[in-house]
């Protein structure tokens, strides 16, 4: 008996949120969409969660209100999911669970030095009042329980991308580009002695965002058509490609934290004087080599495989990043997530639809040899309808 489930995801570009309705059919589970829905953030709800991001004046409250109006946009998302698979099938679709990954504004899993268990992750979200406005069971935290058993708590797409990609005879590698980057290098699946690898390369979207938005008012570079104006800063590339975290070995993970218009600031300081299309073309360039380095440096060598880069998040829609990461891969194709059925804005919503099943029937929605935890886990605390 085929079940149902949603998947509501908003990620660190801030941009919006994304929701699937999907089912599990068939003796092999199979995905399969039958609704997709996505509401973008106003601007001002879009500076309250970036600012968010950083310590300020009233935060707390300020960070519940911001939870509440988020579970609110995640309610007419699953309304309209449930309208639009309603005309699909011809009746209401029973939903088991909503999976809803929430807005993080804090990620440091490795916590303090010298103090034990003080590593956290925190994603705004109102599970209890999203239960309430829809009559379904929700699934929420997903991270958290990965963290307290001594992992990252992310990337948790990996699992998913070896359910929904893995197949006979070859690695699949899928690089996820949202505000950062994450990359899964899944092995073929007569091979399921050997670990998945998976971790976050770097910065995806949004420096890029941010520089765009500074200085065209954009909130992005559409298609990277303005990146492709401007010519890259070597100095500029070698300093910001210095930075210890793009560097370092799995498992990692990374966030605002880390990448923020505050670190882009200091980085920028010398090259006042640059023209800020060519600042434009060179974090692109940032986001195409991290990436590419990070798969450079995992990727298992075949020389009989197909290669294949199967990339996802609204970084797969801009064409200029996206020959960057050709340019970079000689031999790869590096091909969007739609050429392989699930479109680039609906791979993560549906992973979080997938990891609340995981959560629902009690079997375990990380893997250790991608966060670093000590062991499987159940992820996520169950909302009940």
């Amino acid at each position: 008996m085929a079940a149902h489930y949603i998947g509501l995801m908003s990620g660190t570009s801030l941009d919006g949120a994304d929701g699937v309705l999907v089912r599990f059919a068939g003796p092999n589970e199979r995905l399969e969409v039958l609704a997709t829905a996505g509401e973008s953030f106003s601007a001002k709800f879009k500076a309250e969660l970036l600012a968010l991001n950083t310590s300020g004046v009233d935060e707390l409250h300020r960070a519940a209100l911001a939870a509440s109006e988020l579970a609110q946009i995640y309610a007419r998302l699953v309304h309209r999911l449930h309208a639009d698979a309603a005309q699909v099938l011809g009746v209401p679709a029973a939903v088991a669970a909503i999976g809803a990954h929430g807005q993080t504004v804090r990620h440091r899993p490795d916590g303090h030095a010298g103090q034990p268990y003080s590593g956290y992750t925190l994603q705004l979200n109102n599970p209890a009042l999203l239960a309430e406005l829809t009559g379904c069971t929700v699934v929420a935290d997903f991270r958290s329980r990965d963290v307290a058993a001594g992992g990252q708590g992310a990337p948790l797409v990996p699992a998913f991308h070896q359910q929904l990609f893995g197949r006979l005879g070859a690695d699949v590698w899928v690089l996820n580009i949202g505000g950062m980057a994450n990359l899964s290098i899944v092995p073929a699946t007569e091979r399921v002695h050997e670990n998945v690898l998976g971790f976050d390369c770097g910065p995806g979207n949004c420096l890029m965002d941010a520089w765009c938005r500074q200085h065209t008012g954009q909130h992005f570079d559409n298609n990277g058509n303005w990146a492709a104006t401007g010519r890259s800063i070597p100095a500029l590339l070698d300093k910001l490609l210095a930075e210890p975290y793009l560097n370092a070995p799995p498992p990692k993970s990374t966030g605002r934290d880390l990448f923020s218009t505050d670190w882009l600031a200091r980085h920028l300081a010398p090259f006042a004087q640059a023209h800020p299309a060519d600042i434009q073309y060179t974090l692109t360039e940032l986001t195409a080599q991290a990436c590419c380095r990070s798969l450079a440096a995992y990727q298992r060598a075949s020389q009989d495989q197909q290669k294949t880069l199967i990339v996802c998040g609204g970084g797969a829609f801009n064409q200029h990043l996206m020959s960057r990461l050709q340019a970079g891969l000689p031999g790869v194709a590096v091909l969007p997530s739609s050429d392989y059925g699930l479109g680039p804005l609906q791979v993560e919503a549906a992973a979080f639809a997938w990891l609340a099943r995981q959560t629902m029937q009690r079997r375990p929605g990380n893997i250790p040899s991608v966060t670093g935890a000590t062991g499987a886990r159940v992820l996520g605390a169950i909302y009940p309808a």
